[in-house]
């Protein structure tokens, strides 16, 4: 029976590679496509909404709309985003988003990080509690706390002002919650070796942790500038005038504007999202870096 195995055998190793390679190949190609079909889901409405920017003759924009020009700039013009700022005060909005987001990221990347830092590196009574309390905190949404804190901060008189939609988000449950699985994974003996040279908390906290954590710095960010950028509910709520709008409540109020029209609409769109683009563009290297590295660990 060792005569025909044999020769079976070695037939069978020639073509296993073969075959193998074109599994591969036809499983990239798979992948590939899956991976085309997605991004065109995804990138496809905002191709729409910047090349749709720059057609300012509105009856062209809506007849292209259903077909495949409306992915091709047509007589490209920057009509419509002349026409923003002539109908609105579109730089004020801008500053006014600008404000808040820098506020509530930088702000929060120093208050967040240093309550993971305790939480990850100090033993205190109730610290298990207190960080299992901020985790529940992470699942209840802010439509439900909205109403009890519009009451409060119109208490303080706070209304129509920017510390009003900075101060409540400064401390945010879940960036304190990657903060702290990140610090978790740094090794305590830079702690002890910083400790016998000398250094208190606050030095290692600063010269040491901090260094070690721009990748979660850069994704806490990224994340946060997202959320508050388009964050729609509590300023409106809060605002009451141009002075402290910030650009998404201007924008609802530009699209219920008549004479309504989509060109101007859809310029006022796009100057509104390239910021965020170029956040993440900017920082998108230590993101993909912390996800892949951290992620979220139990």
């Amino acid at each position: 029976m060792g005569g025909p195995t044999a020769p079976a055998a070695s037939a069978a190793a020639a073509v296993t590679p073969a075959r193998r390679t074109g599994d591969e190949a036809w499983e990239a190609v798979f992948h590939y496509a899956l991976l085309a079909f997605f991004a065109a889901i995804f990138l496809g409405p905002l191709v729409v909404m910047i090349v749709s920017a720059f057609k300012d003759d509105e009856l062209r924009l809506l007849k292209e709309l259903g077909t495949w020009k409306a992915f091709v700039p047509t007589a490209p013009s920057l009509q419509n985003f002349a026409d923003v700022f002539r109908r609105m005060p579109f730089h004020r909005f801008l500053l006014n988003s600008l404000v808040v987001v820098a506020g509530i990221v930088g702000g929060g990347l120093v208050v967040n990080s240093m309550i993971a830092y305790a939480l990850a590196r100090l033993r205190f009574p109730g610290r298990r509690l207190l960080l299992s309390l901020i985790v529940g905190l992470i699942i209840i949404p802010f439509e439900g706390i909205a109403v009890p804190l519009l009451l409060e901060v119109n208490r303080l008189g706070w209304i129509d002002s920017y510390h009003v939609q900075i101060l409540p988000f400064v401390a945010h449950p879940f960036s304190i919650f990657l903060f702290y699985q990140f610090f978790i994974g740094i090794p305590k003996e830079f702690d002890e070796a910083a400790r016998v040279d000398g250094a208190n908390r606050g030095r290692i906290y600063w010269s040491i942790i901090l260094p070690l954590s721009r990748p979660v710095i850069a994704t806490v960010s990224i994340l946060q500038a997202l959320e508050y950028w388009g964050a729609f509910l509590w300023p409106l709520m809060v605002t009451r005038g141009e002075t402290y709008r910030p650009l998404t409540v201007a924008m609802q109020t530009f699209f219920g504007q008549y004479p309504r029209d989509w060109g101007d609409s859809m310029a006022f769109a796009t100057m509104m999202t390239v910021p965020v683009l170029l956040v993440f563009i900017a920082f998108q290297r230590w993101f993909i870096q912390s996800l892949s590295s951290s992620g979220v660990k139990g």
